[in-house]
């Protein structure tokens, strides 16, 4: 059976040697650089199932790194998880701003991170509401599960892999609200261990790049978010 490939960009020895021994140890091919440029190319060359990336590394920082990737059309839809030694909420806040799908903080457990990285590999295999609404088309805007694309307005705008599993799984419910809980779950996994703030961070992202359809996104007070039911508003 294929086993994913995992490129650990980290610069601290004794973290990446453990790292690399329980990714080994549950049948990852692992890939590893303790230099941030060289952990680009790599990632650009290389193209793997998911990179878990350090936030203060030489050459390009952790932040820098996740940015460029999510630039490039190779590795944009890779999953990203960031590791930090800094718990603050700022830090985590800004690594989720440019792009990672989740965090982890050191120090952390061998099986904490077994289970992000397991969560986060489980959904980008498992495509979201399968084959049922392929294609969503609310006004200006049209969601293409297929080819993994957003078109407002008709112009192509680049969303993170789980920017875009949510941005379809709302637009799969119209009018539907969903708490913060069930969308961690849904795009981000029930698994990870993680904070409410991070899909406050995601739907924030998502509403900057909406642009002018922001509002279709709506807060539902103590409860969460759903997506406008246009049919109901129109009729």
């Amino acid at each position: 059976m294929k086993r994913e490939r995992i490129l650990v960009i980290e610069d601290e020895p004794d973290i990446l040697e453990v790292v690399r021994y329980n990714l080994t140890k549950e049948g990852y091919r692992v890939t590893s650089s303790m230099d941030g440029t060289e952990g680009l190319r790599i990632a650009t060359r290389e193209a793997p199932d998911l990179i878990i990336l350090d936030l203060m590394l030489p050459g390009l920082d952790g932040i820098e790194i996740c940015r460029r990737l999510r630039q490039d059309p190779v590795t944009r839809s890779i999953p990203i998880i960031m590791a930090t030694a800094k718990s603050e909420e700022s830090d985590l806040v800004l690594g989720l701003g440019v792009g990672a799908d989740d965090y982890i903080v050191k120090p952390f457990r061998p099986r904490e991170l077994l289970a992000r990285c397991q969560a986060v590999l489980r959904r980008g295999t498992l495509r979201e509401e399968g084959t049922r609404g392929e294609r969503i088309v609310v006004g200006r805007i049209v969601i293409d599960s297929v080819r993994h694309e957003v078109l407002i307005d008709d112009q192509p705008i680049d969303f993170t892999a789980t920017e875009f599993r949510l941005l379809h799984f709302l637009a799969s419910h119209p009018g539907r609200v969903f708490d913060r809980a069930h969308l961690i779950s849904r795009t981000i996994g029930d698994h990870a261990i993680v904070l409410d703030r991070n899909i406050d961070v995601h739907v924030r992202s998502l509403r900057r790049k909406l642009g002018p359809y922001r509002d279709y996104i709506e807060t539902v007070r103590g409860v969460g978010y759903r997506f406008r039911d246009t049919r109901r508003s129109e009729s």
